[in-house]
């Protein structure tokens, strides 16, 4: 690993030269493009200052920059980099790419790699950018076609494929670059020392992660809960700890990714607890516990259930002693981190009371309390330990107003959560779920009920873009992005149902492409 480090130190400024500024159009839509390649890469943690640098100065100079500028693959990647980094860019920029019947231009379809990049730019729109609706239907409508022909290049079609599965916007950054390294690789016109940066430093992502995956293990084994609880819980410590590198892949946040990866086996334990063993007034017990939060208090709880509370004690003992950055945790941090767990416990306790009665919620009600319980909120809560002292205690504040950034989050990962886990509550008599509460409120079939939530999922997607720009303009980046890798969370863990609990497919992919398969130098 330190061959490697060093290796990384060399050649960071060679890289960071390709950044230098400049004064012509054509050099700046150049630094632009090299961006995407190191976010793409996982390069672009190395180059933060030199990238926000760049693309503060570039966007005044966008008309400028743009002008003439017809090649689809360049206008849909510089758009994409803006609003990833929070730049509304102005998505009329297409406009060009219509023919005169307005809509746009068959010839397009030509360009596989263009269509690709357009069809990821699309992922970016707000509730306004109408231009980008078109754009998605456009590329999604030809772009199985395009991989399947034999004019575009094998490794082009992998790449539309890819993208067509999990678009980058929604995809865990290091699972997109482990991909998109293979097809740099591939192209013809790849520069062969960005392609060994890439590489080495992936290489020394892995060796870190796969050395804190041997300290968690052990961290894990001790509770020994296969022994202590019945066998209804999810064994899911890997799958938590690509939660943590999806939040925090650098190397720096090593602390960070070991509490975040023990507070979301915190939360698979008591989610399993609650909805899939315990009596509703079992579960009201646990909660009461946890609102006293006291170590007695555990003495009062079923047998099984005590191993379960010590669980939760001590993952929030652990992060409050080892603290998580250099200035250590605050009990103002705890006390707020505590706040988020009893506020998530609490809409647990109301899903229960749902799912064993005959009480039927009103569906805004259901999705607001749903949101709370689904663990995104209070994940979001917990990825900003890494975060610096002031951050931080920004981030809580604005976490506890509760935005509507953060609400529409909330609700996107009820309602995926739901469609996605809708068969299986129903096979076992559980009633708590937004499907079943919308066919009853509204009086629709299941498949109307599945139509009408995947159209809300589509809304809340392009509210969340919206609210992003804007919270954008005053929220630092470092607090955004946490949210932002939370729905990224979301979105891979249910991309085909519910991977995290039948965890043998993709996940097990995941795991085997970060930290088994090191990537070859």
């Amino acid at each position: 690993m330190d061959a490697l480090g060093r290796e990384i130190e060399a050649l960071k400024p060679v890289v960071g030269g390709m950044m230098i500024s400049s004064q012509c159009a054509d050099s700046t839509k150049k630094r632009i493009l090299i961006i995407y390649l190191l976010v793409s890469l996982g390069l672009m943690y190395l180059f933060e200052d030199e990238i926000e640098e760049c693309l503060k100065e570039s966007f005044g100079k966008l008309e400028a920059m743009l002008a003439g500028e017809n090649d689809l693959y360049t206008v849909c990647t510089i758009f994409w980099v803006f609003r990833t980094y929070g730049y509304n860019m102005s998505s009329d920029v297409f406009e060009r790419f219509k023919g005169e019947n307005g809509k746009f231009k068959e010839s397009l379809i030509e360009d596989a790699k263009g269509m690709v990049s357009l069809y990821e730019a699309a992922h970016l729109g707000t509730t306004t950018d109408y231009i980008l609706d078109e754009a998605l239907s456009f590329t999604e409508i030809n772009l199985e076609s395009i991989a399947t022909t034999k004019a575009t290049s094998p490794h082009i079609s992998v790449r539309i494929r890819n993208a067509l599965s999990m678009p980058q916007h929604f995809n865990a950054e290091m699972l997109f670059a482990r991909e998109y390294i293979s097809f740099y690789e591939q192209e013809e016109c790849h520069d062969k020392m960005l392609l060994k940066f890439s590489k080495i430093n992936f290489r020394f992502l892995q060796l870190t992660w796969i050395q804190e995956l041997k300290t968690l293990t052990k961290w894990w084994k001790q509770y020994d809960f296969a022994s202590k609880l019945p066998p209804y819980f999810r064994d899911r410590m890997i799958e938590c700890y690509i939660f943590a590198v999806t939040i925090y892949f650098e190397p720096r946040y090593s602390r960070a990714r070991a509490a975040i990866c023990r507070f979301s086996t915190l939360y698979t334990i008591i989610d399993d607890t609650c909805d899939r063993y315990a009596s509703l007034s079992e579960v009201a017990d646990l909660v009461h516990c946890v609102e006293r939060w006291a170590p007695d208090c555990k003495d009062s709880l079923p047998k099984y259930m005590q191993p379960v509370f010590k669980f939760a004690w001590n993952v929030f003992k652990e992060s409050e002693r080892e603290g998580i950055s250099e200035e250590g945790l605050s009990f103002n941090v705890q006390g707020l981190l505590q706040e988020q767990f009893k506020i998530y416990l609490r809409a647990l306790l109301c899903f229960e009371e749902w799912a064993q009665t005959d009480v039927v919620p009103a569906f805004d009600e259901y999705l607001d309390i749903g949101g709370e319980e689904v663990t995104v909120l209070v994940s979001i809560a917990d990825t900003f330990l890494g975060l610096g002292e002031t951050a931080r205690e920004e981030g809580y504040k604005w976490l506890e107003s509760r935005p509507k950034y953060i609400k529409a989050h909330a609700r996107r990962g009820r309602l995926v959560n739901d469609m996605s886990g809708f068969e299986d509550d129903m096979s076992r008599g559980y009633k708590a779920n937004s499907i079943n509460y919308y066919m009853k409120q509204y009086g629709v079939t299941e498949e109307e009920a599945f139509s009408e939530l995947k159209k809300m999922v589509r809304d809340l997607d392009k509210i969340v873009n919206e609210e992003f720009l804007k919270e954008a303009t005053t929220l630092p980046r470092e607090i955004l992005k946490r949210v932002v890798d939370i729905g990224r969370i979301v979105a891979f863990s249910y991309r085909c149902g519910e991977e995290y609990t039948n965890s043998d497919g993709r996940f097990k992919e995941h795991i085997t492409s970060l930290f088994v398969n090191l990537i070859p130098l």
